[in-house]
């Protein structure tokens, strides 16, 4: 049984179609991304997947708990690390957690425990003690990450968790998101501009243009439905370009192109 499964979900901002009847189920234990230009409504459709948006219509069911009908519950059981960073520097990491343990009403003698745990699956033991504002870019995603599982989610939603930091801080918030799946089995739902990281790290990839899914499948399948692309910034750019900078349609050159192969 899918642990996700989103069915023809809507949403308009008055005129605006923001999200277009979109569905797809992801299974526990799996790492699925979510990619799309600017624009395409993943964010959107994170949105109302974590309950801080409301769906215009269609239907959201996290572990078998209606998402709409019950936002709380599903809140009880699935983590959330925003785009923006939300930390707070003029706290340790340390207290940070510790707030956030509070916040979520983990009882106090467990506390000292789970934040331990989440300290040392991000890797932050020896930093727990310093100002967040001395973190790196990349340890304060993993901060994110600690406080967002601290409840142990079955579901970690993440949006955009690598933007703007360098590769390696980027390979580290990986290993640790690698690492929280191992030892938890905990599902993973991310969204990145970063086509590399979703060949890499993710499973199935759906992709969405103009606030509709568009494509849905492995690296490979994707990559396969493209005439064997060789990459995922090959599909990414088919699937979500309107025209060729060469003129004519993607899918006008790319009958032109197996014409000419059976002919050549």
């Amino acid at each position: 049984m899918p642990l996700v499964e989103v069915t023809e979900l809507v949403r308009r901002f008055e005129d605006v179609l923001a999200v277009d009847h979109v569905s797809f189920s992801i299974e526990p234990g799996e790492v699925f991304a979510l990619l799309g230009p600017n624009g395409a409504g993943k964010t959107t459709t994170i949105r109302m997947l974590v309950t801080l948006l409301r769906p215009t219509s269609g239907t959201v069911r996290i572990a078998g708990i209606d998402a709409i009908r019950s936002p709380d519950r599903v809140r009880r059981v699935l983590g959330y690390v925003p785009q923006t960073l939300s930390a707070d520097g003029s706290l340790t990491g340390y207290e940070h957690l510790l707030m956030v343990a509070k916040l979520l009403r983990i009882p106090r003698r467990d506390r000292e425990r789970a934040i331990a745990e989440v300290l040392e699956l991000a890797r932050l033991e020896e930093a727990a003690d310093r100002l967040v504002r001395s973190y790196s870019g990349g340890m304060v995603r993993r901060l994110e990450i600690a406080q967002a599982i601290l409840h142990r989610p079955v579901l970690l939603v993440l949006d955009e968790p690598t933007v703007g930091l360098d590769p390696t801080a980027r390979r580290t918030v990986w290993e640790a998101l690698q690492e929280l799946r191992r030892r938890e089995g905990t599902t993973l739902l991310v969204t990145t501009h970063y086509m590399e990281e979703a060949e890499l790290h993710c499973e199935r990839i759906g992709i969405m243009n103009r606030g509709r899914l568009v494509a849905l499948g492995t690296p490979d399948e994707l990559k396969a439905s493209i005439g064997g692309a060789s990459s995922l910034d090959v599909v990414f750019t088919a699937l979500t370009s309107d025209t060729l900078e060469s003129g004519g349609s993607f899918s006008e050159v790319r009958q032109l192109r197996r014409r000419l192969r059976r002919f050549g």
